[in-house]
């Protein structure tokens, strides 16, 4: 792949086969030449599992403590008391059959779906749209919830859902550019030790085998997963 003028240039500025430690490889992140525009900062980690076995299944949710950066769209899918709850606690779009006409129409214009239990039997019948964009509200990352308030609260903070591809890689958005440093490595710090808490039993050997961040416009710097104790 041919890379502009500035990526060859970031590229000049380190050592590609060295571990940094998370202070330096932020550091040296803010130093690369900036694009136009406020490039997110993403996290990807190779882990020792094969996604393949369920037992060695990793995913979950994680609430960012300075956010992503990212402003999030957010849709309760809910009749009745619930509507209110959701509006209070700062929902975008509220409602039902009127979201559930749009969506199977193809309107997928949001990026967190949040719904109540008794909703799943209507959202289920759309999971060819929803579940290939990741919007699939799901029990096990907090997404299907009686608790409105807290799940619309946490999509607006800056929860990220992680999940490990088939590759063993996962990968998410750990802020911006424009962040602080001390704010993006506090942000790449609780992402990495989210996964480590939830490292499965089933796995042998070594779990985190490689960890990287980047920008949208820049190589990746490997991480040294020490300087994370």
């Amino acid at each position: 792949m041919k890379h502009g003028k500035a990526y060859n240039q970031s590229r000049e500025m380190f050592e590609r086969q060295k571990e940094y430690s998370i202070s330096e490889a932020v550091e040296l992140l803010g130093s690369f030449p900036k694009a136009k525009f406020d490039e997110t900062v993403d996290m990807a980690v190779r882990l020792g599992v094969n996604p393949k076995h369920a037992d060695q299944m990793v995913r979950g949710t994680v609430v960012l403590p300075n956010g992503t950066g990212k402003s999030v769209r957010v849709l309760v899918i809910t009749r009745g008391p619930k509507e209110q709850d959701a509006i209070d606690a700062g929902a975008d779009m509220v409602g039902a059959d009127e979201y559930l006409s749009k969506i199977k129409d193809g309107w997928t214009d949001v990026d967190v779906i949040i719904a109540t239990p008794d909703m799943m039997g209507e959202l289920g019948k759309l999971g060819r749209i929803l579940g290939p964009r990741g919007l699939m509200p799901n029990p096990k990352v907090g997404t299907v919830t009686m608790d409105i308030t807290k799940a619309v609260s946490e999509a607006k903070a800056g929860r990220i859902e992680y999940r490990v591809d088939k590759s063993g890689i996962i990968h998410v958005p750990v802020g911006k550019r424009s962040f602080e440093a001390a704010k993006l490595e506090e942000n790449v710090s609780v992402l990495y030790r989210e996964l480590i808490r939830v490292k499965p039993a089933a796995v042998k050997g070594t779990y985190v085998k490689s960890l990287f961040i980047s920008g949208s416009m820049t190589p990746s710097i490997r991480i040294d997963s020490a300087s994370f104790a």
